[in-house]
């Protein structure tokens, strides 16, 4: 009886893991809807209705991202943290979308043209890294936009996640061109300031419930990054080309752990935006 136990137990792993990870994530959301209290209370502010949430999984379709030991990929381990995230935050009363659902390919202008086209308030773009050569590293991080990489290791990872040219000027209407580009230096800079307060509060919260990278607030040209009207932070979920956060990606309680310290750090930066949007130093 045991041996049985044991075969059936080994066999339900085996076909667990063989399902796409997108797919285990609603699986297991349909069975735990009673179960996850603390993601649904809701927040001790009024949320503004008006303010949208874009949340972007990174690569996708024929783009499989970062691939690790036993193929998996870091498209649908992505997609499965971004969806539990979506979740958890139209639960709280949150207004959001997603660059993507399923595994589709999605160009990453289309991915920054989407969250300005739907005036996003934010854009958490979430990923896994894989540095060949150096099984040791690992840990989340989170990064920000800047056309100067924060450190070498920085510039490799942003270099894999398709690094590219900050976008062109916006043109405003109506104004002269001297105006229109003191409009733009003063929307960049206050991009760049929630960009870096979202950041502050993500790494915080990450802290708290999973294992960090050395200096985990960093910064390096992502494509996925690059608008100068959304503030805009990329989360590195752990790596995949280590074997212990490979074997936690894997588990359905880790990707968890991680969906609810990213919900709770845009509770902490909408909260400290609505109070103080003027106070957030650089």
């Amino acid at each position: 009886m045991i041996f049985s136990r044991r075969i059936l137990c080994d066999l339900g792993i085996k076909i667990t893991l063989s399902i796409p990870f997108w797919m285990q994530a609603r699986l297991a959301r349909a069975m735990q809807q009673h179960t996850e209290a603390l993601s649904s209370k809701p927040q001790p502010w009024q949320i503004d209705p008006h303010h949208l949430i874009v949340i972007d999984p990174g690569h996708g379709g024929k783009d499989p991202g970062c691939i690790g030991h036993g193929n998996i990929y870091e498209k649908d381990i992505v997609l499965a943290t971004a969806l539990d995230l979506n979740m958890m935050l139209r639960r709280a009363g949150y207004r959001t979308l997603m660059t993507r659902e399923k595994d589709i390919f999605v160009p990453l202008q289309n991915r920054v043209d989407f969250a300005e086209r739907h005036h996003a308030t934010l854009l958490v773009s979430v990923h896994a890294n894989a540095i060949i050569g150096h099984p040791d590293i690992r840990g989340a991080s989170v990064y920000t936009f800047s056309p100067d990489p924060s450190d070498p290791l920085a510039a490799e990872i942003a270099q894999s996640e398709n690094s590219v040219e900050i976008l062109s000027t916006p043109n405003f209407k109506g104004v002269s061109k001297e105006t229109s580009k003191i409009l733009f230096d003063l929307m960049s800079r206050r991009t760049k300031i929630e960009s870096i307060a979202a950041q502050r509060s993500m790494v915080s919260s990450l802290s708290e419930r999973v294992d960090m990278l050395t200096n985990p607030a960093r910064k390096a040209t992502f494509a996925v990054l690059q608008s100068d009207a959304i503030p805009s932070i990329l989360v590195e979920t752990a790596f995949l080309s280590n074997a212990k956060d490979e074997a936690a990606l894997r588990t359905r309680a880790f990707r968890m752990r991680l969906s609810l310290s990213m919900k709770q750090a845009v509770d902490t930066w909408f909260l400290a935006r609505q109070n103080s949007p003027e106070n957030i130093e650089s």
